[in-house]
């Protein structure tokens, strides 16, 4: 075969005076690198001029670089996904790559990588076919496995060559959670040979390791023994124990067929690699992987609701409200990097908001500095002195229209030029609240959900006079803070809560008339959704629950059980009490009592609110398209993720085409 090397496009490809062979990964035309067919093509052509040059004695070794100054490699382009129908496809595609991989682990030279930024998926499968692995000690640099989050596993041989590297504990937890491991843990666990402190250090460190001949060492005996039997079987019994506390295996089966991959073949990690490609197949071409994929296109749809490219970049934020809401969104805020003022009428309220976020910060921080840094930016602003100096202003007080009116009249005259004025109402019309300013095309909404650190989505509100440039603002900032924006037309509930209610409703009817509150949640948790809607109530607060009901029109709560528990105090999860008895924060459930036929029947009936809501929500251009309807469902209440939004659920139900992809989605 020709050396192809002086054709790439992908990738950058040298040899030094030193005989060491430097590849350069640079996806032309994309802002990452992503392994499809084409980078996938050009590094074997790369490997074979390798081998070749090794052979010949003018190459002593060669290094995998990335070309991006923010990430390594994203994985494989999921782009590609989508054409393959069939499981033969899916195997066929398969072979190449990992034929080439096979390739660079047995190059008589060291092959190095030198690592910065997200190395995840498909980009450490490729790294733990090489000898030896360098990375930056940046708190950017991130290795893992998020297959499972797309229905399906590593296919890259990434299975096999993960146990042999860390063992099988490390590996199959890494796999099965799909978490983004840092750097300084990637190295304890084996993931990692060497950390360097900045990526300009990468370029030395790879040659030492070259010249030296380093190796790495695969996983200690100790860690071997756990794939023998009967060691394995326990170990694949914990796991499947553990991962069905977290996931029905019906419907996100991927984990399930890992575990099965592991406890049959883990023993063998040759075999292993063999079935990989057997077992992955099938999930590849599942409708839950599908929908999945979908699921992920979603997400890059609601971040391009931020403009690109923008001057005006926010970086001091003031909360008013230091309730759970306002403390947790100033939390979030801090966690991001912003300078925050949070401001309360109530000392005590103050101090225990700041208090509570220590939590997330521990998360989020793992050093002392960074840590001591949060908390210097978080600051006390009882008077709100941070008002004018603030480029976000965003109030969380109690939910009565007088009192924000007068409060937002009286802060377009205190807030610099520019900067965004926004309310969390989650009821409330913003034409209402702004009526009373001078400038009402100021104000937007930014409707968190709770609780704030775990809920991705914020609605981004437009009011009928507020400025397109206030939105764009509005939902550049909610980018900003690691979460997606969902743009949103100003009606009452805006899409979610519009939505959500006469679901919600719908479910205390059905309790109103004697169905078991249990069967109700059991039969929704079947249907996929995280959690049932008298849980959920619960959860949100039996009182918040009601208020809404009434600002909204849910009707029907005069004398209910709804009314009395809120009039007696029992408000869910927060006081103990509500439709549920809470204990150590989990609701006191009894035992599964139904047939799964009649749990599946009865979930699809309860879901149908939430479908039919979300076409009226389309028709009535609450949000911009099908595709973010969906979205907006499925990370502002989490709508089971592996059905693809309640529109394509209703579309494959009904056996027609799913609903028209937005070019962005597509």
């Amino acid at each position: 075969m020709a050396d192809m090397t002086s054709e790439l496009k992908d990738w950058r490809f040298s040899v030094d005076g030193e005989g060491i062979a430097w590849a350069i990964f640079d996806r032309e035309g994309e802002s990452a690198n992503s392994l499809g067919r084409r980078p996938i093509e050009e590094l074997a052509a790369i490997v074979e001029r390798v081998e070749a040059d090794a052979r010949a004695g003018r190459v002593n070794g060669l290094v995998i670089m990335s070309g991006k100054e923010k990430s390594f490699i994203v994985g494989a382009d999921i782009r590609e996904f989508e054409s393959f129908e069939t499981e033969a496809q899916v195997i066929e595609s398969l072979k190449p790559v990992n034929a080439m991989l096979d390739r660079i682990e047995r190059l008589p030279v060291p092959v190095v990588a030198a690592i910065h930024g997200v190395c995840v998926g498909g980009g450490l499968e490729l790294i733990l076919a090489c000898h030896y692995r360098i990375a930056t000690r940046d708190d950017a640099t991130r290795v893992g496995f998020p297959e499972v989050k797309l229905g399906i596993f590593p296919g890259f041989n990434g299975t096999a060559r993960s146990i042999k590297q860390v063992g099988p504990i490390a590996a199959m937890q890494n796999m099965l959670t799909g978490a983004m491991i840092r750097a300084s843990t990637a190295k304890a666990l084996g993931f990692l040979d060497q950390l360097v402190n900045s990526p300009g250090e990468l370029h030395w460190a790879a040659r030492k390791a070259v010249l030296q001949k380093r190796k790495s060492q695969p996983a200690g005996f100790t860690k071997v023994l756990m794939t023998k039997q009967p060691a394995r079987g326990l170990l694949a019994k914990k796991m499947r124990e553990e991962t069905t506390k977290k996931a029905r295996e019906d419907h996100y089966p991927a984990p399930f067929r890992l575990i099965d991959l592991f406890e049959k073949h883990g023993g063998n990690l040759d075999t292993m690699k063999v079935e990989e490609t057997k077992a992955f197949a099938p999930l590849m071409v599942s409708e839950t992987s599908r929908n999945l994929r979908r699921v992920f296109r979603l997400t890059e749809l609601l971040k391009n609701q931020a403009p690109k490219k923008m001057t005006w970049k926010p970086q001091r934020v003031h909360v008013i409200g230091a309730g759970t809401m306002g403390a947790d969104i100033a939390g979030v805020c801090v966690a991001a990097g912003m300078e925050v003022t949070l401001q309360d009428i109530s000392a005590e309220q103050l101090e225990k908001g700041i208090k509570a976020q220590g939590r997330l910060f521990a998360k989020k921080f793992k050093t002392k500095a960074q840590k001591d840094a949060a908390k210097t930016r978080f600051i006390a602003d009882p008077e709100g002195k941070g008002i004018a100096r603030a480029d976000v202003i965003i109030e969380a007080i109690v939910e009565k229209l007088d009192i924000k009116q007068k409060l937002f009249a009286d802060l377009e005259t205190k807030v610099k030029p520019g900067a965004v004025l926004a309310t969390n109402t989650s009821s409330l019309k913003l034409a209402d609240i702004a009526a009373p300013m001078k400038d009402p095309g100021r104000l937007i909404g930014l409707h968190f959900f709770s609780p704030v650190p775990q809920m991705p989505l914020v609605e981004v509100v437009q009011g009928e006079a507020t400025r397109e440039e206030e939105v764009k603002k509005g939902a550049a900032f909610v980018v900003a803070i690691g979460k997606f924006p969902l743009i949103t037309k100003d009606v009452p509930g805006f899409l979610v809560n519009k939505v959500l209610t006469p679901y919600m409703f719908a479910a205390f009817e059905r309790l109103e008339k004697g169905e078991d509150k249990e069967k109700i949640d059991e039969a929704v948790r079947t249907f996929g959704m995280p959690m049932g809607p008298i849980e959920l109530a619960d959860s949100v607060g039996l009182d918040v629950c009601l208020h809404v009901a009434k600002i909204l029109g849910g009707g029907g709560t005069e004398g209910s059980r709804l009314e009395r528990l809120v009039s007696s105090g029992r408000l869910g999860k927060k006081t103990g009490e509500g439709f549920y008895v809470w204990k150590d924060g989990k609701p006191v459930r009894g035992e599964v009592k139904w047939s799964k036929a009649e749990l599946e029947k009865l979930g699809r009936e309860l879901v149908e609110p939430i479908v039919t809501e979300a076409q009226k929500a389309l028709d009535e251009d609450v949000v911009a398209s099908a595709d973010l309807v969906d979205a907006g469902m499925i990370f502002g209440t989490g709508f089971a993720p592996f059905r693809g939004g309640p529109l394509h659920y209703k579309a494959t139900q009904d056996k027609s085409a799913p609903p028209k992809q937005s070019a962005a989605a597509e």
